[in-house]
């Protein structure tokens, strides 16, 4: 098995981030420095830092409302980062990003499995978004965002979009590019005041407060591997 699927597997950490811990040299199979693309087999000894992987914990899968100036990230030395904000017991990682300037949902989780088949279908599953912008949202506006918008050198992909009222509209991606929403609006003339995710696949914040969280139920996880096992 490759490292980082084994060290995913392990509930440690998603294999990205595996992935960097190999290239600063912190794991070792064997007494022997990994390097990426190794493999582990039945009764090699891998460790990270020196120390023994930890026993798989319980799963974890969390709901938060982020926010605005949290930075979804584990790095400790970034001030505002979102693990010492959730300030969990045990490990646990965010899937995906929702950028420092945004707020609204995100999961965090210890289920390296369950990140890793979220990022292979990030360009297929659903994300929903309430944007406010600094003009008028006009019908041609949101025509043009809904059928694709020319950034980073790409065109995204269709989307649905929705005017809640002037300045607001909601949209729908199935797409995950850098800054998406924020480019898409830049590159017609818009900039975003308030970006706020209410919604990822089935699972919603259901006037969650922000700045809190909640533990995923058992029926909207039941329902979120059926629809990633679908994608």
């Amino acid at each position: 098995m490759r490292i980082n699927k084994y060290i995913s597997e392990t509930g440690f950490c998603p294999r990205r981030e595996t992935d960097r811990l190999i290239a600063a040299g912190r794991i070792t199979i064997n007494g022997v420095i990994c390097e990426a693309g190794d493999n582990v087999v039945l009764g090699d000894t891998v460790l990270i830092d020196g120390e023994v992987i930890p026993s798989r914990a319980e799963p974890v899968y969390i709901v938060l409302n982020k926010p605005i100036g949290i930075t979804c990230t584990a790095a400790q030395h970034v001030a505002g980062n979102i693990i010492d904000f959730v300030n969990y017991p045990s490990r646990i990682f965010a899937v995906g990003r929702l950028d420092k300037a945004s707020e609204g949902l995100i999961l965090l989780t210890n289920d390296g499995d369950i990140v890793n088949k979220m990022m292979r279908s990030e360009n297929g599953h659903e994300k929903e978004y309430m944007v406010t912008v600094d003009k008028r949202v006009t019908d041609q506006f949101l025509q043009e965002m809904s059928s694709g918008v020319d950034i980073l050198g790409v065109t995204t992909k269709p989307s649905e979009t929705f005017r809640i009222d002037e300045y607001e509209f909601r949209i729908i991606l199935t797409q995950g590019l850098n800054l998406q929403i924020r480019r898409m609006c830049k590159a017609l003339g818009y900039r975003v005041l308030r970006l706020e995710r209410i919604r990822i696949m089935n699972i919603s914040m259901d006037g969650l407060e922000q700045g809190n969280w909640r533990d995923l139920s058992d029926e909207e996880l039941q329902i979120l591997h059926a629809q990633l096992d679908s994608i």
